[in-house]
């Protein structure tokens, strides 16, 4: 922690020192010159010296380490600490004809810029302005980099060169400047230098900025293309610039651009802006765009023949650690009006199941000169899909149908159509995009089932994340969190309900529990669970409160009842808590057998935090209108996560997650009154999903069969030598103590180089053992060594006829998103620490977030969808595996996890 002490103490020793007419050591001014020059005096220090320039502050002087060139640069602050700004400036006036200012700076600063920095601002004394040319910027070790302004012909400007450190101990910051020039303007050239960039480097441009380069990688032609911004995050305008008159032939500028934006527009953004110098106006061509990965693509724009412009480049990078942004621009042109069109179309998406087609409107517009024939073809197509165009070539202007047709044998998933059109001869051509989803015949197409309404400022809107679905006879309730709130909990708790097995959902949002919906008091409310109790012909939500004062540990847990099929719901009741302790994670389970001991019986799970993450247990006899008192599990064990299943004579089994280090489990055999021992599962290994995802802390996913048999299923990478990735894994019981191996969930190879997390388990309750209906769905990324600007979540499935002992082949759900598409929150980006399963007449429905990119203004797009119908469990030959097991590396096996809320 910082302490403002030392700062007081040196405020008061300067006020000491001037009532005795002494200055504070270190502080020195040199004389200004008496008038501004029209170059810049002593611009690299070799007089060996600061004379031409105004000293300030506490330690400024001149350093033999390191110029940039020549002998001596000058050093602002110090090796040691110092308080405060150590600055130089100088006064000079612009020739004729204006000039490009420039200056590199190399900043030494160990600590952050909210303490420490280096800059510099240009003040333009005859407009009476002042520009930060140099952002504050603090970087360990910035190495040298140069920055440049223009200056307007005839006007005086003053440079002050800064260095600032809070003289804090152990993190001195100092900054050496150096090679002060002043570089008049020579007359614009007539066209663009250096458009492509193809010399290497960005001669013809004037750069300014943290990090402005070309590169070769992906140009958009050639072999260069320039770069602003890093991979690497950077602070602030990365721009390149370049002043050019059109000749007589010219109508329009042309460039390429590729940005990759994994944050959003609010903070980080490619921008172009056009000056018409001529005119004194200024247009921006490019408006400010954020997207993952926009690929190339181009911008045009009018230009009048014999007016001067000034083209500008820009990528910006707000800084934040995790989501770099950097643009690639490319191809930079003026073009006369040769023949050209654009191609777009709607929708760019589609479903369809194996079998069946769907189509989509492709557009075209004329861009610049004559319209001529457009020649339409696609690529990219799954096997067993075809590509039909009606009309099959359009005079630009027009539209034509695109059908995409697939056979019953068309392999499920995910797929990019690019779809082409090219003017005669090929040249030119343009692409756009279709993201086709081929489903299974065997369940419906995705639908999406809810989404968030809400507009509050405490929440990120539009996000349903965390569902929990439970299925009785043809009905299915599911309940989730809606506007997720970046430190815990959600604008409320919303609910979906189908009476057919999941074909047709009705849905809204649970009353009296916040100050969003129905008259509640709590400010937030997070982790749904659903149970159905068939003695008294009531369905439950379990929730958990966050109360007003923002305090992000939840209250206690609350339950919302429904005694007309899960369609309309009470105000909630308190079940467990609401003593000042914190709880969490919470489950709900009822004894649904009619010949049991302990039929209607009721049972909630729940995790005390603030005593350690206690594992407790609470009892209901009468619909869960009342709950009895909490009680621990004999031994006290801690942990979270545990999922209460009930077996056909009354035995409750829970697992539940010994905080990421196990997975274990206790049992009651007398209807909740008390709780044995916990029994080990087994040990833990887990791969932490990259790109900032929160993947559920290998939280298990536990269901039961119609004998009474308990599947646990988690996230594991002991199957993959040295832990690369995640497979789902699996263990089995009849009595809650003795576990079979654990088995893996075959997937895919374990050399896939895949990572597959968050599990959502579903048994149809109407089989068991050897002939166990079991559907698994989960999220994965095809490539788990991505980024967060690169990765590509996605839903997956898989099932098996035979109680987990052979599987289906998996199949991805939906198209992939991306980290910015999905809630932020304070342990990474969310679809939910958990998700669900439940098999309904031999078919998988499960409820699961999907992000999408936003096009209602808002945010996000994340909403709740499903496969309308569920998905048939299939079952196949591929075996799961108990061997060979790896030992995971030091770290990963006992990775403590934080509690979740």
């Amino acid at each position: 922690m910082r302490h403002p002490t030392s700062r007081r103490l040196r405020r008061q020793l300067t006020a000491i020192l001037a009532t005795l007419g002494l200055p504070l050591l270190g502080a020195f001014a040199l004389s200004a010159p008496a008038s501004a020059a029209t170059t810049i005096t002593n611009p690299g220090f070799e007089t060996g010296d600061l004379s031409g320039w105004t000293a300030s502050g506490a330690a400024t002087s001149v350093t033999t380490s390191g110029p940039h060139s020549g002998t001596y640069a000058a050093l602002l602050g110090s090796t040691s600490p110092i308080n405060g700004d150590s600055s130089i400036a100088q006064t000079f006036t612009a020739p004729s004809g204006g000039a490009t200012l420039a200056f590199w700076y190399n900043v030494t600063c160990p600590d952050t810029v909210t303490y420490d920095w280096a800059t510099a601002t240009l003040a333009d004394t005859t407009a009476g302005t002042t520009a930060t040319v140099l952002a504050k910027t603090c970087l360990a070790s910035s190495g040298w980099r140069q920055v440049s302004a223009t200056v307007v012909s005839g006007h005086n400007y003053t440079l002050t060169l800064t260095s600032h450190d809070d003289n804090y101990p152990g993190d001195p910051t100092y900054t050496r400047y150096d090679d002060v020039t002043l570089t008049p303007t020579p007359p614009p050239s007539t066209g663009i230098t250096n458009g492509g960039f193809e010399i290497g480097n960005l001669s013809g441009w004037t750069a300014s900025g943290p990090a402005t380069s070309v590169t070769t990688s992906g140009p958009h032609s050639g072999t260069y293309a320039a770069q602003l911004g890093s991979t690497s995050p950077t602070n602030g305008d990365s721009s390149i610039a370049q002043t050019f008159a059109v000749p007589s032939e010219s109508t329009q500028l042309s460039f390429w651009y590729n940005v990759t934006c994994p944050d959003t527009v609010t903070y980080d953004w490619a921008r172009a802006t056009l000056a018409d110098t001529t005119a004194g106006t200024t247009a921006t061509v490019l408006a400010k765009t954020c997207v993952a990965s926009s690929g190339w693509k181009q911008v045009t724009a009018p230009v009048t023949a014999g007016h001067t412009y000034t083209l500008t480049l820009t990528s910006h990078d707000d800084n934040y650690s995790g989501d770099s942004t950097y643009t690639k621009y490319d191809d930079v042109a003026l073009n006369s009006s040769a023949p050209d069109f654009g191609i777009s179309d709607s929708p760019a998406s589609g479903s369809v199941t194996q079998g069946s087609s769907t189509s989509t409107t492709v557009s075209t517009a004329v861009v610049s000169g004559t319209a001529q024939t457009v020649s339409l073809s696609a690529s990219g197509l799954p096997t067993g899909a075809t590509a039909t165009f009606n009309p099959t070539s359009v005079t630009a202007g027009g539209a034509s149908t695109l059908t995409i047709a697939t056979a019953s044998s068309a392999p499920t998933g995910s797929y990019t159509v690019t779809i082409t059109g090219a003017y005669p001869e090929g040249s030119p051509s343009h692409n756009t995009t279709f993201a086709l989803t081929v489903n299974p015949a065997g369940g419906g197409a995705l639908l999406q089932v809810s989404t968030d309404p809400f507009t509050d400022t405490d929440a990120q809107h539009a996000t349903q994340v965390e569902p929990d679905t439970f299925a009785y006879g043809n009905t299915v309730v599911a309940a989730f969190q809606v506007g997720r709130v970046f430190d815990g909990g959600s604008s409320d708790l919303g609910w979906a309900t189908s009476t057919d097995g999941g074909t047709t959902w009705t849905h809204g949002f649970l009353p009296g529990i916040t100050v969003n919906s129905g008259g509640g008091t709590y400010a937030r409310v997070s982790d749904a669970s659903v149970a159905y109790d068939a003695r008294h012909n009531v369905w439950m939500i379990a929730g958990l409160p966050i109360d007003s004062a923002g305090n992000a540990a939840g209250a206690g847990i609350l339950v919302n009842r429904s005694t007309n099929g899960g369609t309309t719901w009470t105000n909630p009741v308190n079940a467990i808590g609401f003593d000042g302790q914190g709880y969490d994670k919470q489950w709900i389970v009822c004894d649904d057998t009619s010949t049991s001991p302990h039929y209607g019986n009721c049972y909630i799970e729940a995790d005390i935090t603030s005593s350690g993450n206690a594992e407790i247990m609470s009892t209901s006899t009468d619909g869960g209108l009342t709950w009895g008192a909490a009680s621990q599990p004999a031994g006290s064990p801690s942990g979270l996560g545990g999922q209460p299943l009930v077996q056909p004579n009354g035995t409750v089994i829970v697992p539940f997650s010994t905080n990421g280090s196990a997975i274990e489990a206790f049992t009651s055999t007398d209807g909740g009154a008390s709780w044995g021992n916990v029994n080990t599962i087994s040990s833990v290994s887990v791969h932490r999903a990259a790109g900032g995802l929160r993947d559920g802390s290998g939280l298990p996913s536990a269901e039961i069969d119609a004998s009474g048999k308990v599947y646990v299923a988690w996230q594991d990478c002991r199957f993959r030598s040295g832990c690369p990735g995640n497979d789902i894994v699996m263990s089995t019981s009849t009595n809650g103590t003795i576990w079979s191996a654990v088995t893996r969930i075959p997937i895919d190879a374990v050399t896939s180089g895949s990572d597959h997390f968050i599990p959502g388990l579903g048994v149809d309750h109407a089989t068991s053992s050897a002939t166990a209906k079991l559907g698994l769905y989960y999220y994965f990324y095809p490539d788990a060594n991505c980024t967060a600007s690169t990765c590509q979540l996605q839903v997956g499935f898989i099932s098996s006829t035979d109680g987990g002992s052979t599987w289906s082949t998996a199949q991805a759900i939906g198209t992939p998103m991306t980290m910015a598409q999905i809630a932020n929150t304070s342990q990474g980006t969310m679809v939910g620490d958990y998700i669900s399963c439940s098999v309904v007449n031999g078919k998988s429905v499960a409820l699961f977030a999907i992000g999408k990119a936003p096009t209602n203004g808002q945010t996000f797009d994340e909403a709740m969808y499903t496969m309308a119908g569920g998905l048939l469990v299939r079952g196949g030959p591929i075996r799961a595996t108990t061997a060979p097991v790896y030992t995971a590396p030091a770290g990963i096996t006992s990775r403590i996890i934080r509690t979740l809320r």
